[in-house]
Order: C-alpha cells, then sequence, then structure tokens
C-alpha cells in the first residue's frame, strides 16, 4: 500500500469514529432534557437553551473530525 492509500484509511476511521462519539453525545443529551422537561415543565426553556449549546459543542467534535479528513483525503 502506497501513502494515499494509508491516509484515505486514516481519513475514513477518522470521519468513522469522530462522529460516533458525538452521536452517542447527543443522543443522552436530548434524552435526558426530555426527562427534564417532562419532570419539570416550567423550567423548559432554560433546558431548551441549555440542551441546544450542548448540542453545538458537542456536534463541534464531528466536525472537526470532518475536516481532519478532509485534510488527510486532500493534503496527503
Amino acid at each position: 500500500m502506497d501513502n494515499k492509500a494509508f491516509a484515505l484509511l486514516a481519513a475514513g476511521f477518522a470521519i468513522g469514529i469522530g462522529a460516533l462519539g458525538p452521536g452517542i453525545g447527543i443522543g443522552y443529551l436530548v434524552g435526558k432534557s426530555v426527562e427534564g422537561i417532562a419532570r419539570q415543565p416550567e423550567a423548559s426553556g432554560d433546558i431548551r437553551t441549555t440542551m441546544f449549546i450542548g448540542i453545538g459543542v458537542t456536534e463541534a467534535v464531528a466536525l472537526y473530525a470532518l475536516v481532519i479528513a478532509i485534510l488527510l483525503i486532500f493534503v496527503a
């Protein structure tokens, strides 16, 4: 295998593993937020705002993995 093949394989692993964590994290985050809103409906605005901030921070990890994968594909 040459260097390009290893770079493509590494890009696949980067985006695959890099999307696995945020997928699990966002599922857990939304589930707990819905549970919190069900327990305290009057706090739904605060819980929803915090949930969206958490989703944004968690999704940033997947975007970093995507950038690394693109760099591996086109630069290496």
